[in-house]
């Protein structure tokens, strides 16, 4: 079990990350190649990523130099993730590379008490090892998450607004003890039952950063040391697609033609991902929908303003792409309707 032990200035002093944060999205994305575990979650994800890193040439480098540094559900080096990544790749980057060789040994010889280390990793406490280990990690986030950057805000985004409901009804203690399940705030800690050490950090007035990670999957996971600034990376809440029988189509929620302009905005992707970012001028929209310019302008705004699609100029014509909630929305409606669709 893992517990944060809080005082009053620490419950003042929590906060939520305003963005991904690129170093830990780069670990659990690694872990998201370790095992089949909720894969369905990442599906859209996983199906490309294999062949991008093919197509870059960084297998090999996935494989004998990040996978042995970032094990899944087990201790990893915590100067991979330093809190400088809050403020980008590069500044965590330019971190990592920053990092006091004594704390690098160190933290590879904990590796090391748990799984044999390649010898070649063994040099990253000098300079140049580690600048390396930074081009290849500056190479996998661009080929690999890079591509899914927008997506990844969004996610981040709805997470804070969920949040903030919570911290507006509960305080900063309706924050900690909505952040999910397997998280449970009884004050004055916060338990992660799940996780696989017993480990205690006390917060002595630091505060905590929580993390929001899209490629985190169910048990959060915080640093090693407790000596270093205290934060909780946790995942997004991720819902199996459960549509729930005789649920109301779009039409039906929507009205028939503003629900043929939504799928119109969409057409021809075929993943929820897709979706989300294929995008439709207005008289595109129009054409495939059925409908005058006019009328798809009548229905972008309604569906604008609904948050399902956002709208943006582009010279002379106005580009519709469907949001989060549009494309998990028409996503849904697609499977429900599909004969024999997996719940």
């Amino acid at each position: 079990m893992l517990r944060f032990h809080f005082s009053a200035e620490d419950l003042a002093r929590t906060r939520v990350a305003a963005a991904p944060h690129a170093l830990w999205e780069i670990a659990a994305s690694l872990h998201r190649f370790q095992t089949p575990a909720g894969r369905w979650a990442y599906a859209h994800w996983y199906r490309t990523a294999r062949e991008r890193l093919r197509e870059a040439g960084l297998e090999s480098a996935v494989r004998q130099i990040l996978l042995p540094l970032y094990p899944r559900a087990s201790y990893w080096p915590d100067f991979l993730t330093p809190l400088e990544g809050a403020a980008g790749l590069e500044a965590g980057l330019k971190a990592i590379l920053a990092t006091p060789p004594a704390q690098v040994t160190a933290e590879l010889a904990a590796l090391a008490r748990i799984r044999r280390v390649p010898a070649h990793l063994a040099r990253l406490p000098e300079k140049e090892s580690r600048t390396e280990l930074v081009s290849v990690l500056r190479a996998y986030h661009r080929t690999v998450i890079e591509p899914h950057e927008e997506w990844m805000h969004e996610g981040v985004h709805t997470e804070r607004v969920r949040l903030a409901r919570h911290s507006l009804d509960g305080g900063t203690e309706g924050l900690l003890g909505g952040l999910g399940p397997g998280v449970r705030w009884q004050h004055p800690r916060l338990e992660i039952g799940t996780y696989p050490t017993e480990h205690d950090i006390r917060l002595q007035g630091r505060g905590l950063l929580l993390i929001p990670s899209y490629f985190c999957w169910k048990g959060p996971v915080s640093l090693a040391d407790p000596a270093l600034p205290p934060v909780l990376a946790y995942s997004m809440h991720h819902e199996q697609p459960r549509p729930a029988a005789g649920s109301p189509s779009l039409e039906v929620l929507l009205g028939r033609a503003r629900a043929k302009v939504l799928r119109a905005t969409a057409a021809g992707a075929t993943t929820t991902e897709a979706a989300h970012r294929a995008g439709a001028t207005t008289t595109e929209a129009a054409h495939r929908a059925g409908v005058t310019p006019a009328t798809a302008t009548h229905h972008t705004t309604a569906l604008r303003d609904a948050g399902l699609i956002t709208s943006h100029r582009h010279g002379n014509t106005v580009i519709h792409t469907l949001t989060l909630l549009g494309a998990t929305m028409l996503s849904r409606n697609v499977r429900e309707a599909s004969p024999g669709a997996e719940g």
